[in-house]
């Protein structure tokens, strides 16, 4: 890579203990068609070993770009040594064919000839870490452009919502100055599939087959393939799903899928929002310019108070999980409910039903109240008997506690617990006989819960939860984009996320 030659959009982190594995990873990423790798030296005991890595990686891929990064330990690096022997080993790196290297601006301010030095024989990313939360970032960027650099990387982990659209907003204040922004830990992963469309240089990836040197670190060919970050424009639109815990949420995948199927200039993430947060999060929404987002487990209900309309069955109901901005308004509706009464249509003739819910938070009150207007006969039950009783008045149903519930017989049985959820897949919400002819689970992950193990078994037909969460998400895609929904598309790439997901458990 020339001085004239930008940087690649993704930078492939190597950290490793011995020099051997990291040839070996580095090699591997190569094979896979990655281009562009940083290697952390200071992983290794010995980081001139790593000096003699870059030279063999070299003579077997001479097209590949090498960032060389040596970050001594008073700035949470790995090297125990002095700033001049950082200097060595990162000149020496260079002399072995690095093009980059990577310089924390500690060390710069600590030798400024020494850092001028290194920019005349290889590009320069000079780098600032906070790794406890996210501070005024306009005095660091004025720090570092006060040094002469070809990149500026501001590294800061993300403690609220809020701490992401702070620092991408330093690219679109500042769109000429070559940033690297990147907000660290799983609250802060967006920055890692905006940043390039947020006038970011590049951005950070895991290897594929082991750890990344970063919290929210995901795998280059998921930035790839699933988040397109490769193609996405200043332009495009920005969705996410907003839930706590998030990262195993399957509506990436599928909403990705379905807008590289229509070819749309749009992404959707991840975006863990605590409880508590919500508030923030909205902020984020705002600034960001959010054209939707999927609400699901804790704020389904919270949600509502932040929203500027929302439809009539959603506030009946009383949660929302699909959100859209329109007309300078954010806009609430529920999708679920539609998504609860197809599949049942499909094997059942509701009306006049006996239908027995189980659960009362937001999924729950989505089938209730479709299935109250479609004419079921519906009884409820839960761990919560105050939240049961509630729902049962709003929606003339019968509340039964679990030992009642199992005692009696219903056409169909709906599971609106997170119960038997991934990771709990032990888990089961009824502990002996599931008391329904057709079991309906809206666990999704496993696709086959303990819950519908047993169903099986005891000669009950059953629905996955794959089934319901494709049609709500159909209807929230249709919803936001005015397209009709690539179905097919949507149902393989959450089955191949399931399955991958499964696989990495049980190698795991």
């Amino acid at each position: 890579m020339t001085s004239r030659q930008p940087f690649p959009k993704i930078c492939v982190a190597l950290g490793l203990p011995r020099s051997e594995t990291l040839l070996a990873q580095a090699c591997q990423e190569l094979g896979n068609g990655e281009s562009f790798l940083e290697l952390r030296l200071d992983y290794l005991p010995a980081p001139e070993r790593g000096v003699a890595a870059i030279r063999t990686i070299l003579e077997k891929h001479p097209q590949a770009t090498i960032l060389a990064t040596c970050r001594r330990h008073h700035n949470a690096g790995r090297f125990e040594g002095s700033v001049e022997r950082e200097l060595e080993i990162l000149n020496a790196a260079i002399d072995a064919g690095a093009q980059a290297v990577d310089l924390e601006i500690e060390t710069a301010e600590a030798a400024a000839a020494g850092a001028a030095q290194l920019r005349t024989r290889a590009k320069l990313v000079l780098s600032w870490h906070n790794f406890d939360t996210t501070p005024n970032l306009d005095p660091v960027l004025r720090r570092l452009t006060r040094h002469s650099a070809d990149a500026y990387k501001l590294a800061a982990a993300a403690r609220k919502p809020s701490d992401v659209g702070r620092l991408l907003a330093i690219g679109k204040k500042h769109p000429k100055l070559p940033l690297i922004l990147l907000a660290m830990g799983e609250m802060g992963f967006a920055s890692r599939v905006l940043s390039p469309a947020y006038h970011g240089l590049f951005t950070y990836a895991s290897p594929c087959s082991v750890a990344g040197t970063a919290a929210g670190q995901v795998s280059a060919h998921l930035l790839r393939e699933q988040y397109r970050i490769d193609r996405l424009t200043r332009k495009c639109k920005v969705f996410c799903v907003v839930a706590d815990p998030v990262r195993h949420s399957l509506s990436p995948a599928i909403h990705n899928r379905a807008f590289q199927t229509l070819r749309i200039d749009a992404v959707y993430f991840p975006m863990l929002v605590a409880t508590g947060q919500l508030r923030d999060f909205m902020k984020l929404a705002a600034e960001m310019e959010l054209s939707g987002f999927s609400v699901t487990l804790p704020h389904k209900q919270r949600v509502m108070r932040y929203l500027d309309v929302i439809d009539p069955l959603a506030r009946r109901i009383g949660a929302v999980n699909t959100v859209w901005h329109k007309a300078g308004k954010w806009r609430g509706t529920n999708t679920d409910a539609a998504a609860v009464i197809k599949p049942l249509e499909k094997r059942m003739r509701i009306r006049g039903c006996r239908v027995l819910i189980a659960g009362a938070g937001g999924a729950a009150r989505a089938a209730a109240f479709a299935l109250h207007d479609a004419g079921a006969q519906l009884s409820v039950t839960g761990r919560n008997q105050e939240t049961i009783r509630m729902l049962a008045r709003a929606t003339g149903a019968e509340a039964l506690s679990r030992t009642e519930a199992e005692a009696r017989e219903f056409d169909a049985l709906v599971h609106a617990t997170p119960v038997g959820m991934y990771p709990h897949v032990n888990d089961c919400f009824f502990n002996r006989r599931i008391p329904a002819e057709l079991v309906f689970d809206m666990v999704y992950n496993p696709m086959e819960t303990l819950l519908l193990q047993r169903a099986k078994e005891q000669g009950s037909a059953v629905v996955s939860g794959i089934e319901m969460f494709i049609e709500q998400a159909v209807a929230q895609f249709e919803l936001w984009t005015g397209e009709s929904a690539p179905r097919t598309a949507m149902e393989r790439a959450a089955v191949a996320a399931l399955e991958h997901q499964n696989a990495a458990s049980a190698i795991k």
